[in-house]
């Protein structure tokens, strides 16, 4: 059997800590809120926690503005509580993830307000600044990701300065070796504290084009989306090759890179033995409903089919030399019993089928805050409701495009990712058993039926479902190194796929329809490992049901 790493044989649990236990009153998550829970998410089988940013920041994007590297926000607690959760979590065989985000920084750190006030100072090269056009307009015709224009003008220096994301997160100046060497030095101080790895937020945006130009147009507002004129910029993979040099070598962690625009040719290039992280998060699988940028907006129809080609294209392109990391929900996503499978069906049903999906492809699977029970989307009535910085962009350029307020909330109420912010829903007391206070985000109002505390008293939870799966891939070598073949691939009711080692395979069969969904005649063979409804019938697969099957092969 091939030797695995310690990342490849466990699974990762993303923590939003704002909106996973608060243990002050306060009504928002904290560090010791995640040292409480340790042994919970033990029991459930992670071995690595991602925590998205706990450094300081004015929160104007939920902690992705950072204003210190090295510091703790002092609403999660102090740099104590994250040594303790460090060693609380160490003492269980689980390593702390950090989210490094650093394509950008907050308007509020030091580098940045020393930057803007002049043309002449020390760090005036650490962020990207440009001149007006002729008529005072923005440097380009460039849309930031949350809408709007991706240039700010700056008084002090009577010029533009950009930002892929809000206005409050101008990007850094990669080319300046200065601001690589101060965030490298940053990443190693994580290190020096005892992290288990690093998640790299929006990396693919780092390395921008040597001439900014305008783009053409793709929506009514006359602009062009940031990400299709800057994304996967060649050159970014020496600035990366140099990260990996002076941060990630010679340390038994693992890195999984957030990269937005890079393609399946383009695996290899990013990450094993010579490429620059262990694991790469790609978006395809999740961006089914979009044909050309994530306009929530221009959502189509999309076909079984396209998920299926999205997955086992991302399979396949690791599948020589690499690693992949697979997850259906994360913090920038709405939750995915709702987002798969919109037409409704049994939410339960549907959260297993894509845990077993989830823990029978190869790679390291991610799971995000309570999608271990199930949770699901939210559906406010206003957009005032929400706090996510991307719904209110996205609702705006809905109506630019002319669509209703009814119906720019619609497509809020399905993406929003507020949608996967709601606190943490740990039991039927009030605000979910998340704090005593008032919660920075409302819980949602089916918490008295979806919690864990109920989950953990059911044997058919979704929460027992994911347990039993997570030990089932620890215990089984071919779902860790077996290879990947996709079946049934013009099937638009099920998606199959097997995993072969040696003489043993094994069969994943989901019917993501909610009618049934029949199967070849001697398609399911062998040994049932787990399935989501009780019994095994085998020649049809029933609404939403999910089924693994192990056999001897010759």
């Amino acid at each position: 059997m091939k030797a695995t790493k310690w990342w490849q044989n466990t699974a990762v649990y993303q923590i939003y800590q704002k909106s996973f236990n608060d243990t002050t009153g306060s009504g928002t998550g904290d560090l010791r809120g995640i040292t409480e829970k340790l042994d919970y998410l033990k029991d459930l089988g992670a071995g690595a926690l991602w925590l998205t940013p706990v450094y300081p920041s004015p929160m104007v994007d939920n902690g992705y503005d950072i204003s210190d590297y090295t510091g703790i926000n002092p609403q999660f607690g102090t740099l104590a509580d994250m040594e303790e959760l460090i060693a609380e979590a160490k003492k269980r065989d689980m390593r702390i993830v950090m989210d490094l985000v650093y394509n950008h920084s907050s308007d509020q750190h030091p580098w940045f307000i020393e930057s803007k006030s002049s043309r002449n100072n020390a760090k005036s090269g650490w962020y990207i600044w440009r001149d007006a056009k002729p008529d005072g307009s923005a440097p380009t015709n460039w849309r930031g990701i949350f809408g709007g224009s991706a240039w700010t003008y700056c008084a002090e220096r009577d010029q533009y300065y950009l930002h892929t994301f809000a206005e409050a997160q101008p990007d850094l100046n990669w080319e300046n070796p200065e601001v690589r060497a101060a965030l490298f030095a940053a990443a190693n101080f994580w290190l020096d504290k005892g992290v288990g790895g690093f998640r790299i937020d929006a990396i693919t945006y780092i390395k921008k084009p040597a001439v900014f130009e305008d783009g053409t147009p793709d929506a009514a507002d006359g602009m062009v989306s940031v990400h299709t004129m800057t994304a996967n910029t060649p050159g970014i993979l020496d600035f990366l090759h140099e990260f990996r040099r002076e941060v990630f070598d010679g340390h038994d962690i693992f890195t999984v890179g957030e990269a937005n625009g890079v393609s399946v040719p383009e695996l290899p290039d990013w990450v094993g033995e010579n490429g620059v992280f262990s694991m790469l998060f790609e978006f395809a699988h999740v961006l089914v409903p979009y044909e050309d940028g994530e306009c929530w907006s221009k959502m189509v129809p999309w076909k079984l089919t396209k998920l299926k080609g999205a997955l086992s294209a991302s399979q396949e392109g690791v599948a020589k030399e690499g690693w992949y990391p697979i997850y259906f929900e994360n913090h920038d996503r709405a939750r995915s019993v709702n987002y798969f499978f919109p037409k409704g069906g049994d939410a339960r049903l549907a959260a297993k089928a894509l845990a077993t999906i989830l823990m029978t492809l190869r790679g390291t699977p991610f799971i995000y805050e309570g999608e271990e029970l199930g949770m699901t989307n939210v559906k406010w009535d206003t957009i005032d409701a929400y706090d996510d910085i991307s719904s209110h962009g996205q609702y705006e350029l809905a109506l630019k495009e002319g669509f209703s307020p009814a119906e720019a909330l619609s497509f809020v109420h399905f993406n929003s990712r507020d949608n996967a912010r709601t606190p943490m829903q740990w039991n039927d007391t009030a605000n979910a058993g998340f704090t005593t206070g008032t919660p920075w985000l409302p819980a949602n109002e089916n918490y008295h039926t979806i919690n864990a505390a109920a989950e953990e008293a059911d044997a058919d939870s979704v929460l027992n479902y994911y347990k039993q799966i997570i030990r089932l891939r620890k215990t089984n070598p071919v779902l860790l190194n077996g290879v990947y073949e996709e079946l049934l691939a013009e099937n638009e009711q099920i998606y199959a796929f097997s995993r072969t080692e040696g003489n043993r395979r094994i069969v994943t069969a989901v019917n993501f329809s909610a009618e049934e969904a029949q199967l070849p005649a001697g398609f399911l063979r062998g040994v049932r490992l787990i399935g989501s409804y009780a019994d095994a019938p085998k020649a049809a697969l029933r609404p939403l049901e999910a089924v693994v099957y192990e056999e001897e092969v010759k």
